[in-house]
Parts: C-alpha cells; sequence; structure tokens
C-alpha cells in the first residue's frame, strides 16, 4: 500500500511592482523575494523561491517560527501615502 502525504496549504501575501524595467515580487510573511519580466513570470518565480524556502525551513526545523504567519486566515492589509524628501 503506498502511503500518501498529505497536502499543505499555507495563505500567503504576494506584492508586485515594477521597479524598472522589472516587476518585482514578494511575500511578506517570509521575507521572499524575486522578479520577472512580467507580472506573471515575477510571480511564477516568486512561487518557486516560496516552495524551496519552505521545502528548506521543513528541513531545517524551522516550521514552528514561520507557522503562524503561512496558516492564519485573518490577516489585514492596508495601503498609504507619505509625503518624504527625496534621499540626497
Amino acid at each position: 500500500m503506498v502511503q500518501r502525504r498529505r497536502m499543505e496549504k499555507y495563505n500567503l501575501t504576494v506584492t508586485i511592482w515594477k521597479e524598472g524595467s522589472m516587476f518585482v515580487s514578494k511575500c511578506p510573511e517570509l521575507g521572499v523575494a524575486s522578479c520577472g519580466d512580467t507580472t506573471e513570470e515575477a510571480l511564477e518565480n516568486l512561487k518557486e523561491a516560496v516552495d524551496l524556502y519552505i521545502e528548506n525551513a521543513k528541513k531545517l526545523g524551522m516550521m514552528d517560527d514561520i507557522s503562524a504567519a503561512v496558516t492564519s486566515h485573518h490577516k489585514f492589509t492596508s495601503n498609504y501615502t507619505t509625503n518624504s524628501y527625496p534621499w540626497s
């Protein structure tokens, strides 16, 4: 009999923005970022980076440290604008 592993589901936030000619993607819960030439490519690259991060976190016994951030169904995001001077 083949034993099947249960697929785990994680609830992650993705933010994508344009920086120069590239699109940057970031998962704030894990601090993982990637990029691509399009939003779709940036998202796919981020998914791969997140998968690798989680795989390594499991191997290193770090899942307890990130469990609440990746499994919570109650997340709140907000945007705000601030006035500041350009860097000198």
